[in-house]
């Protein structure tokens, strides 16, 4: 039987700091690796020992298994943990460890090399009797063979990467003229993600459930599944709720299900945590197999809050060769839990990643929350990983607690100087189709496609008026009365003529003061509506105030002459422009396309002289392990183009120049 005492967890934000917090419950030493950008992160701090093991890049970090296994030989770990995502899956790593004599904590070379391929997995389900889609998982690759089977497939259909998930490598091919190009972003995709560009081509099963059945191996043949989660809601195929139990699922179902995953697990000999993935055919109750994912679950906590179980302990007991804690009649399922993830990330601009510093954070922990995440105030968040920041994760006795709980959980999280997707998942929780557990993997394109999250929303007069106010309030309190804020008194006199810049806009206000000192009484003048402010409290980025006789507190950061501000509508961040320079306006004779985020460039498409139509691709940045093509919006001749493949860009950084066709053609902002 093997044992251990100290375990290195292979892996970074949220997932580490989970890993670290039970191993070290259970009396385990625990060291964390990081990248030079991470060395002021969560888990670096959480961990008894830490090993920096290269630069920011994936590839020469954590995705480097030399370095993570010289850092377990050099500290002294006999285990490694890998999370999920990075090595979590990959056979490579797990053989090094073996090598190496440290135990790894997963299931075998084996199992992780044949399930973590789709390609191989479905080939064994079929010969296992699990029911799969129809599709085309041979060896071939060239775009010939996949055309010819994609035809006999037929249209719908879809592209998956053969070594990975997260939608990456996924596409949704309607007719066959678009085979050709999702062939080759699916695969250039795929290769990024992966180091992989196998692919295989399934039928697309229109408005399925996706239903997951948690599954686990012990070393003496044990087998048993607790229960399932639903995780229909997806944008772009990565999951955004996770559930459990399944809205729609009966105990026949369940058991027909588990039975099919127990099946699929005993096929392979399976040790450890492992999930098996069905797409339920919403229109006649059948299930198909879709992958198996060889590691734990992003949405791992909402099993273990219906069945009372941590399953990272489970994951070490078995990896010591102890025998599973319980049986299959020993598991119970009491209540509902539901999960939404926490992305840096705008989804009023079309869900574009956000880079910046941690400002603020301050989730609200109530009774049935549960956040696990990796941040600190005052780290960064780069552009080099997912922009996954933490799980929200709400318990209740019934599926309406669970989401209502949930939904203030959200609503009330703070996190500002990164904007973040809360609106976008307080909104989605709140949709009546997904109230009443009606939701399939069609759900946000067919019933959320107009939702006001979706949209840029300027802020309402009230938080204009509430920025003024706090900038106010802050400057007056400052020796000799400003902040960085000229002309700004902290007595009663003449209204102050204020302009905010927000969002790109500027907008005017006026500031009567009504009475000065600690408790400021204030008359706010915006867009011709006056609304009258008392601060009552500013202790530590949080402020007591009373707004039109409304008294409540809100979340704000101050710094320098800019704030934000933290509302239901999001990360609003204000700037005193009162005394800036008045700056010409752009020129609107050259379209300049500027990177939308930080990133890398990782293909261009066009050269100094270069024609462009409008909507032709110019070029391709790769930012969070996600590819984001940026195209013409005008006809012209590139005029300049200031970036290479494989160079680092900072945000709105100018990549690329057009000279217009036509003179009134409008600027490219990227």
């Amino acid at each position: 039987m093997p044992a251990f005492n100290k375990i290195l967890i292979a892996n970074r934000g949220e997932i580490a700091c989970r890993v670290i917090h039970t191993a070290q419950a259970l009396g385990y030493r625990t060291v964390a690796v990081y990248s030079s950008s991470d060395a002021d992160s969560r888990h670096v701090e959480l961990a008894d020992e830490a090993v920096c093991i290269g630069p920011a890049q994936v590839s020469q970090s954590y995705l480097k298994i030399d370095a993570i296994i010289n850092a377990a030989q050099q500290t002294g770990a006999d285990a490694i943990h890998p999370g999920y995502g990075f090595l979590s899956e990959n056979a490579a790593f797990a053989e090094a460890c073996k090598a190496a004599d440290i135990v790894f904590i997963g299931p075998s070379v084996e199992s992780i090399h044949l399930m973590g391929s789709k390609r191989l997995s479905k080939i064994a389900m079929l010969e296992a009797g699990v029911p799969c889609i129809p599709g085309y998982e041979g060896a071939a690759q060239d775009d010939a063979t996949l055309a010819r089977e994609a035809e006999a497939i037929g249209y719908p259909l879809m592209i998956k990467a053969s070594a990975g998930g997260g939608g990456r490598g996924m596409r949704l091919v309607e007719s066959a003229a678009q085979l050709g190009e999702q062939l080759r972003t699916a695969r250039s995709e795929a290769l990024n993600a992966f180091g992989s560009d196998e692919l295989i081509l399934e039928k697309a099963v229109i408005r399925p459930r996706h239903v997951e059945v948690q599954v686990f191996g012990d070393q003496h043949g044990n087998l048993v599944y607790l229960g399932e989660r639903d995780c229909s809601v997806q944008r772009r195929h990565q999951k955004v709720v996770e559930e459990a139990p399944c809205p729609v699922m009966t105990e026949t179902l369940r058991n027909a299900m588990g039975a099919a995953a127990i099946k699929a697990a005993g096929w392979v000999d399976y040790v450890g945590a492992g999930t098996v993935e069905f797409l339920l055919d919403s229109s006649n109750g059948e299930f198909y197999f879709l992958e198996m994912n060889t590691r734990l679950q992003v949405e791992h906590p909402v099993t273990e809050l219906i069945t009372g179980q941590d399953l990272v302990a489970w994951q070490i007991m078995v990896a010591e060769g102890q025998a599973l804690p319980l049986q299959q009649e020993q598991i119970q399922l009491n209540g509902h839990a539901m999960e939404v993830r926490l992305y840096a990330e705008d989804s009023t601009h079309n869900f574009m990643p956000q880079t910046g510093a941690v400002l603020q954070w301050s989730p609200e922990l109530l009774d049935g929350i549960r956040i696990d995440h990796g941040l600190r105030e005052g780290q960064q968040i780069s552009a080099f990983y997912d922009p996954m920041l933490a799980k929200i994760i709400a318990y209740g006795a019934t599926r309406e607690e669970a989401r209502r709980k949930l939904v203030r959980a959200v609503e009330q999280c703070v996190l500002l100087g990164v904007n973040a997707n809360q609106r976008f998942l307080a909104n989605l929780l709140k949709h009546p189709e997904f109230a009443a557990g009606n939701a399939t993997t069609a759900f946000i394109a067919e019933h959320f496609q107009q939702d006001p999250s979706l949209s840029p929303a300027a802020p309402d007069n009230a938080e204009i008026a509430l920025a003024g106010a706090l900038l106010f309030q802050t400057g007056a309190q400052q020796p000799g009365g400003t902040n960085g804020l000229s002309g700004w008194r902290n007595v009663a006199s003449s209204p102050l003529q204020l302009k905010l810049q927000v969002l790109e806009q500027s907008v005017a206000l006026q500031v009567d003061v009504k009475q000065a000192g600690s408790q400021a009484q204030l008359a706010v003048t915006v867009n011709d509506q006056q609304l009258e402010i008392q601060l009552l409290d500013m202790h530590q980025g949080r402020a007591t105030v009373v707004i039109d006789g409304v008294r409540k507190r809100v979340a704000f950061h101050l710094q320098g002459g800019s704030l934000w501000l933290y509302g239901h509508s999001g990360n609003l961040h204000f700037t005193d422009v009162t005394h800036a320079q008045v700056t010409a306006a752009a020129s609107a004779t050259t379209g300049t396309v500027k990177a939308p985020m930080d990133g890398a460039i990782v293909d261009v498409q066009v050269e100094m002289g270069s024609r462009v139509s409008k909507g032709q691709l110019l070029l391709v940045l790769e930012a969070m392990k996600m590819e984001h093509p940026l195209k013409a919006s005008i006809d012209g001749v590139i005029s300049s183009v200031q970036v290479r493949q494989g160079d680092q860009v900072r945000n709105r950084q100018v990549l690329i120049e057009i000279e217009p066709e036509h003179p009134d053609a409008e600027a490219v902002t990227g």
